[in-house]
């Protein structure tokens, strides 16, 4: 019941609430990234989503498209931008997603997006995260996020998938805000994105 009904419906309600309580910040946020990225506030990238169905997912832009003397992309360390840096380490980078959160591509907790070309690479138990709409934070990003490996996370993720329910909905939702705040778990400027994955049994 509540995976089918309430937790689809507590996603409208809370992304559409949140989007405009915090629209002030946003609108300064997009003016400022707009300034550091030639007028590209937003990143947009295909992720696969439930069924392994893709989705477009919008995040705001804290990278430049900088180049070097061979018109190859410099390091993601080197594009981050100050702004960027400082949108990335408060998560404030995540907020944009409420509005895939909207449109149904995604939940409020559930499993992260990940990348298309990860699909092959699953095996049975961690293609599981996929029964389920992604989120915009879960159950591995409040236990340890970029500090655990990708074993780790699916087995976190598909656990999810199999336990979901208000109270453990509303516990990853507490222990976001907590480790948001503390600024846990993020990034640093040397490693502005995480290792890819490259398959595990």
């Amino acid at each position: 019941m509540y995976r089918k009904f309430f937790k689809p419906f507590l996603d409208f309600i809370i992304s559409l609430t949140g989007l405009v309580i915090i629209s002030p910040l946003l609108i300064l946020i997009i003016i400022l990234l707009a300034i550091a990225n030639n007028g590209k506030p937003f990143f947009f990238q295909n992720r696969p989503g439930k069924s392994g169905r893709n989705f477009k997912i919008v995040k705001f832009k804290t990278m430049t498209d900088a180049t070097d003397d061979e018109g190859e992309l410099l390091s993601d360390a080197k594009r981050l931008t100050t702004i960027g840096e400082f949108v990335r380490k408060t998560s404030i980078d995540e907020i944009p997603q409420l509005f895939n959160v909207l449109k149904g591509d995604m939940s409020i907790v559930g499993p992260r997006p990940l990348l298309p070309q990860y699909l092959k690479l699953y095996n049975d138990r961690q293609m599981k995260r996929h029964n389920v709409k992604p989120g915009i934070t879960g159950w591995a990003q409040v236990n340890g996020r970029n500090a655990i490996s990708w074993t780790q996370k699916f087995e976190y993720d598909a656990w999810y998938v199999e336990n979901i329910s208000f109270g453990l909905d509303l516990k990853i939702l507490f222990r976001t805000i907590r480790k948001v705040l503390i600024l846990e778990g993020i990034n640093t400027k040397d490693m502005a994105t995480t290792e890819p994955f490259n398959g595990s049994n």
